[in-house]
């Protein structure tokens, strides 16, 4: 008898609850199901991946820094100067194109993810039909197969046997059996056999609704360097904003400046200090990954996971379905001495069509034996597990067994076991048959069962796997293959598919669960007859010797795995289960795809590196020159109009389009390091350029207009620097981007109307002449003595202390 669990509906609370149970052999009526749908008595749709359009806009329109800017925005409009306010539109630009591509993407996401989506199997009037998830409605009949997902919440009314995994809802990872009568919680998935189950419960009905739909996207390991990185570096900036912008405007006051000036002066700094569109671009970047894959068809659970998969360096593989087709088919059987063909195959053919396993083994089994015109009644049927490795059907007066040799019999002669191990070397899987003369009525494997026979089933290497393989090694990704099947047979594959040191394999199911997996991992690259619980274990072995862990699988021994793992890809034809906590689906089941992912990865991560340098470029400088302001009591050099330029051409313009370009370096690791290795050598000339220009005029006697011309202009070269050495690798698109912007901004100092706009004087006098042309020359050569300096003493000291 069930327990009740508080929570849960009444109706399963007990085998002997009086429900009114629907008919096993037609289901619901249409009828019946309107009444329902009428009724409020209906499934919900499933969460969508991404965020709704009004979840876009108001995450990328309502932000602090937005906010920020809007204040400083009012402010400058009480002075009169409104021009000062060009620096908006900027801010403005860079939001409705960062918006507009985040839509886009989510659209073609949308779309691939309404083609990787599930249908439901139900049985009504009479017929199985599928249906989405959110056309179920209560006493609703589903038909489920090892592997698929429990949607609601029910109860078995139809089953041979069958194991679910509730480890979603109750951390518990051992298959609980099911039979007639038992509840069936949403959230769980099969392990094996199949059901009818009878729907009892749904919606926000459902048991631990809301737990199921966190636990089905949930997944470790998977939070954002990247995204973790920025967020640091913007709760700094915010931390500092507000504080330096009052000193400043303090500072100003003291010194008997007007109100106007102090506020011009302090939203300048407070401006250039807001790396406006950095967050955002970070975000879109993520979003257009996934929106380049979606039309690869590989469907992106999580934006995240682009980023944690352009960090994998180990990747994990079952054999099945990713180095080959999973397209299986029975060579040959070959009959024990003292039994025939006929035998053998009778004895299998009753066995696999009782049992009805829908995995890739028994479907192979079904299309080359015919099914018998008689089924003999069952008295006990064990389905197909990964831990057990067999299955099994008890008679009437005998019991028959299929499966993994090793698992089902100890000390087999030495002739069989040469014969089977060569099979394997030659890469077939082989299948012992057993037969027991007594009836089988547990999940124990009988005492007298008898080997009848051998059965050898090939699998299809993919055609694109070695050129794969060969492709991810030259990137510096370590391929390892864990699998079920016998380890001799999974390394002749590896060593087909060109996996450099197939020939390291070992049999886990001689070293158990509690093995010394920090060794095996270290000397091993094939891992054969791996339990589900192992293949989590060496997943995360691999993680404590410090790898990012990609791992790929399609059933549902694969899941623990899957779900430790950094990243989870799941071909389209793998189970449900697996697919509902995979941040990568491959809906075309084509691993080449592979390629395209990891690239599309590094190409986000490392553009994103490439332009936050130059976001921060300004943000530091700003931040540094405040507090110079208000320590020394100096001027701050700029207001907001001579900074739009700097902004708009030296970082808001050329961050968008190089943030799109190809780049497929291996990731660094070194966020940090390298982002200052640009920003902070650039920040530095700015301060020594302005304090420069400062000490000048005292000695030259510039007036104000003049200086603040000159630090502008030196201030956008900087930029240009900075620019230059991030673009690297330069390309033709890559040259004409900076020559047009370099180009823009020599026609503002160029074009008198220009100069007005942008608050600026003409440069083009002698002595003008005579000084920032020797200045300018000095920029590259600072730049590059600052960047070696600072590379070789600070980062090493930063990256001991990370």
């Amino acid at each position: 008898m069930a327990v009740l669990i508080e929570g849960s509906d009444p109706r399963l609370a007990t085998t002997d609850a009086k429900i009114q149970e629907t008919n096993l052999s037609t289901g619901l009526t249409t009828a019946e199901v309107q009444k329902r749908q009428a009724a409020g008595q209906q499934n919900t749709a499933p969460k969508p991946l991404t965020r709704t359009v009004g979840q876009i806009l108001r995450a990328n329109i309502i932000t602090l820094f937005n906010i920020i800017n809007l204040l400083l925005g009012v402010l400058i409009a009480t002075t009169g100067s409104y021009k000062n306010l060009f620096f908006l539109v900027v801010v403005v630009v860079n939001t409705v194109i960062g918006t507009f591509q985040e839509i886009r993407s989510k659209r073609q996401v949308d779309k691939v993810s309404l083609l990787a989506r599930r249908p439901l199997t139900v049985r009504r009037d009479g017929s199985d039909q599928k249906i989405d998830q959110e056309d179920a409605v209560l006493d609703d009949l589903l038909v489920l197969r090892r592997g698929d997902s429990v949607p609601v919440d029910g109860i078995v009314r139809e089953t041979a046997g069958i194991e679910v995994d509730e480890s979603q809802i109750t951390g518990e990872s051992l298959p609980i059996r099911k039979s007639v009568g038992d509840p069936m919680t949403s959230g769980s998935f099969l392990v094996s056999g199949t059901a009818t189950v009878q729907v009892t419960a749904v919606g926000n009905a459902s048991f631990v609704h809301k737990l199921a739909a966190e636990a089905k996207t949930e997944k470790r390991n998977n939070n954002s360097q990247l995204l973790d990185t920025i967020n640091q570096i913007i709760r700094f900036i915010t931390y500092a904003l507000v504080p330096l912008g009052v000193l400043l405007f303090a500072r100003s006051i003291w010194r008997g400046r007007t109100v106007n000036y102090a506020i011009l002066r302090t939203s300048a700094a407070m401006v250039g200090m807001i790396p406006e569109g950095l967050v955002l671009l970070t975000s879109v970047a993520l979003a257009v990954g996934a929106m380049n894959l979606g039309k690869r068809r590989v469907l992106v659970r999580s934006l995240t996971a682009i980023e944690a998969l352009a960090r994998v360096d180990i990747l994990c593989l079952d054999k099945t379905g990713t180095i080959t087709t999973g397209n299986l088919s029975v060579t040959k059987v070959v009959a024990m001495t003292g039994f025939t063909n006929d035998q053998v195959q009778q004895w299998l053919a009753q066995a696999i069509y009782t049992i009805n396993d829908d995995n890739q083994t028994a479907m192979a089994l079904k299309h080359y034996f015919a099914k018998p015109t008689e089924l003999a009644p069952a008295l006990h049927i064990t389905p197909f597990s990964s831990a057990r490795k067999w299955s099994g059907l008890g008679l009437a007066n005998e019991s028959i067994l299929f499966g993994a040799p090793e698992f089902m019999f100890h000390g087999l002669p030495d002739h069989i076991s040469r014969e089977i191990n060569d099979a394997a070397k030659d890469g077939y899987r082989v299948l012992a048959v057993g037969r027991s003369a007594g009836p089988m009525t547990n999940d124990t494997i009988p005492a007298d069962l008898t080997l009848v026979g051998l059965v050898y089933i090939a699998d299809e290497l993919r055609k694109e796997a070695t050129g794969t393989f060969d492709y991810l090694r030259t990137q510096g990704v370590t391929i390892k293959v864990i699998s079920g099947d016998n380890p001799l047979t999974v390394a002749n594959v590896a060593a087909r598919a060109g996996i450099p040191n197939a020939n390291a394999a070992i049999d886990m199911s001689t070293v158990g669960e509690d093995a010394d997996f920090d060794h095996l991992v270290a000397t091993y690259t094939v891992f054969g007859r791996v339990t589900p619980t192992q293949k989590r274990s060496l997943v995360k072995a691999y993680q404590r010797a410090g790898h990012t862990v990609g791992m790929t699988g399609d059933g549902v021994n694969d899941i623990l795995a899957l779900r430790e793992s950094n990243c989870a890809i799941v071909m389209a034809t793998g189970s449900e289960a697996a697919q509902g906590i995979a941040d990568f689906v491959l809906l075309d089941a084509n691993f080449d795809a592979m390629i395209f992912v990891l690239n599309e990865g590094r190409r986000v991560i490392n553009n994103i590196e490439r332009v936050a340098s130059l976001f921060l470029v300004k943000t530091i400088y700003s931040i540094s020159l405040s507090l110079l302001s208000v320590i020394f009591s100096l001027e701050y050099p700029f207001i907001p109009i001579q900074l739009t330029p700097i902004s708009a051409l030296t970082v808001g313009i050329p961050t968008f389009f190089l943030a799109l370009q190809p780049d497929y370096r291996p990731i660094a690791r070194k966020f940090y390091e390298n982002v200052m290795a640009t920003a902070a050598p650039g920040a530095l000339c700015v301060i020594i350029y302005v304090l420069v220009i400062g000490g000048l005029k005292q000695w030259l006697g510039f007036s104000a207009d003049t200086t603040g011309t000159l630090t502008v202009l030196l201030t956008g070269l900087v930029g240009f620097t900075a620019l230059m050495a991030v673009s690297q690798p330069f390309d033709r698109f890559k040259v004409l981007l900076v020559v047009v912007l370099m180009a823009a901004f020599a026609a503002i100092f160029i074009i008198p109307a220009g100069r007005a706009f942008f608050s600026l004087t003409s440069i083009w006098t002698v002595r003008n002449l005579l000084v920032w042309i020797p200045l300018t020359a000095t920029i590259p050569v600072l730049f590059f003595l600052l960047r070696n300096f600072l590379s070789n003493q600070i980062a090493p000291r930063i990256a001991w202390r990370s």
